[in-house]
């Protein structure tokens, strides 16, 4: 029975699914039951308030398969310099991205510090955009009383999702009651696609770095513009993007192609859990948090290459391929991976240093999308074209732009004038004094001025019309004025170029 709107939070879901730390299956598997009865233990442990489990930097039980993994530590006075510069950049991040964008990509994989990981990735994603353009949007969905048909399936899924870690550990606990808000959210937000199970480990993630809300927008970000068609319900993107990978897989790792080949292994039997979850299931949690560092900075590249380097490690020689003869000893071997090959430091490494762009998997996208036409006819879901990364997405959906407003650098006096113009704005009182000594001038200068006494003001070379000149029928009218007015030419000049300088001087 679905849960009523008037309810606190989810109402404990049936018992059932494969629990298994970060490496469950979406679906249940044959120990189930079992695995269920430690997602109990653990969850009346806590009920109980037994303090004896202890729980790793993560919020990950210790022991668990979320805290397997040799952990790169990096040193206290490092990690406050790149504190240090993440704060810089977020707060002014417009900047950032529009000048030093490549910078960014190189903190993303060095990694954002976990301080600071959900304010990244809100920016990172424009999920923090999306929270402005849509106030108190995921309050009204949180308020709708949803769709029964998904509701109950998304409670089903909820003590599923990480059931080693603090916040997912208890039944109905606060984690759990978060996560069903949010899922329910985008089922309203996006009836047409509704829900799939490999949004509530996305979902999930998203919520141990940030707020509910944010966690909403950021899953929205993720569904629409990194991975859009993958959570429709034929699953064509993905498999798409599963033809994609093998064709890449060409060129990285040719052994490791044609042995998949030869056994004929579809890629949704061993990348599919991969790239819908964004490996979230599947690595060690440092590796998880280092990948999705970078994918949210560079797009789903991030997760082709990690794919490619798992694929090429785990199949891509001939000594792996020894105890690897049949169809099922292969996917066995692409289900439980070397934890070598998973660790932070030589994955992440491996990653940056594969060289697949985003201009090769839409080349890739074009040739196999022709080929479905082909074989198989038009796509029934038509997603919207996906975006590579963090750059992409915001020239796509700029943020909204704040009036700017003047911040002076160099503080004046009252009464300096402002460097480059020709003076300082003057008071009222001061404005009317000057304006009245002008009338009287002005006053003066109406009475008629004797012969030869015109006055030319130059400035700048440029001869600007005479203030008091006589009219030119008295100039025609006298014969000898016209007479005169060759020889006093040069003492004109002279007034004229004296004048000029006099008028240069008062405005200098």
């Amino acid at each position: 029975m679905a849960k009523s709107p008037g309810e606190n939070g989810p109402r404990s879901p049936a018992a059932g699914g494969s629990l298994s730390g970060t490496r469950e299956s979406l679906a249940p598997g044959p120990d189930a039951a079992a695995n269920d009865e430690l997602s109990s233990l653990g969850s009346d442990s806590e009920a109980n308030g037994f303090a004896e489990r202890r729980i790793d930097k993560f919020g990950f039980i210790v022991g668990s398969q979320g805290a397997e993994g040799s952990l790169e530590e990096v040193p206290l006075e490092v990690l406050r310099q790149r504190e240090s510069k993440w704060l810089d950049m977020l707060n002014n991040w417009d900047k950032w991205m529009a000048k030093k964008h490549k910078k960014i990509r190189l903190r993303c994989q060095k990694g954002i510090p976990p301080s600071l990981r959900g304010r990244a990735w809100q920016y990172l994603s424009g999920g923090k955009v999306k929270l402005q353009q849509n106030p108190g949007k995921f309050d009204e969905l949180d308020m709708s009383p949803g769709d029964s048909k998904w509701l109950d399936v998304i409670e089903r899924d909820l003590h599923r999702q990480f059931p080693f870690h603090e916040m997912f550990v208890s039944r109905g606990g606060h984690g759990q009651q978060d996560l069903f808000r949010v899922l329910k959210a985008y089922t309203l937000y996006r009836p047409e696609e509704g829900y799939c199970q490999a949004q509530a480990p996305i979902a999930a993630v998203l919520l141990m770095h940030m707020p509910a809300e944010q966690a909403f927008w950021c899953l929205v970000q993720i569904c629409e513009k990194y991975l859009p068609g993958y959570y429709s319900e034929k699953l064509e993107a993905i498999q798409l993007d599963g033809e994609i990978l093998f064709s890449l897989l060409q060129k990285v790792s040719p052994v490791a192609h044609k042995h998949l080949s030869r056994q004929k292994i579809d890629p949704l039997l061993y990348m599919t859990e991969w790239f819908m979850c964004a490996f979230a299931r599947t690595l060690p949690w440092s590796s998880v948090l280092r990948v999705w560092d970078m994918f949210f900075c560079e797009g789903v590249k991030i997760i082709f290459r990690v794919g490619l380097v798992l694929l090429k490690h785990a199949l891509g020689s001939p000594e792996k391929l020894k105890a690897c003869q049949g169809q099922y000893e292969t996917i066995e071997r692409l289900r439980s991976l070397s934890p070598k090959i998973m660790q932070e430091a030589f994955l992440v490494q491996e990653v940056i240093e594969l060289p697949v762009t985003e201009r090769q998997i839409e080349r890739e996208h074009l040739i196999q999308l022709r080929r479905w036409q082909e074989t198989r006819g038009e796509l029934q879901y038509r997603s919207p074209p996906r975006l590579h990364g963090a750059k992409a997405i915001l020239e796509a959906e700029p943020g909204p732009r704040p009036t700017l407003q003047p911040s002076p650098s160099i503080r004046l006096p009252p009464d300096a004038p402002l460097p480059g113009s020709k003076g300082k704005p003057k008071p009222h009182k001061q404005i009317q004094k000057e304006q009245q000594k002008q009338e009287k001038a002005s006053g003066q200068l109406e009475k008629t001025p004797m012969p030869g006494q015109a006055k030319m003001v130059i400035a700048g070379g440029d001869a600007c019309p005479p203030q008091d000149v006589p009219p030119k029928d008295a100039v025609h009218q006298d014969p000898a004025l016209q007479d005169s007015a060759p020889l006093d030419s040069a003492h004109h000049c002279s007034k004229e170029s004296l004048t000029s300088q006099e008028s240069e001087d008062t405005y200098l």
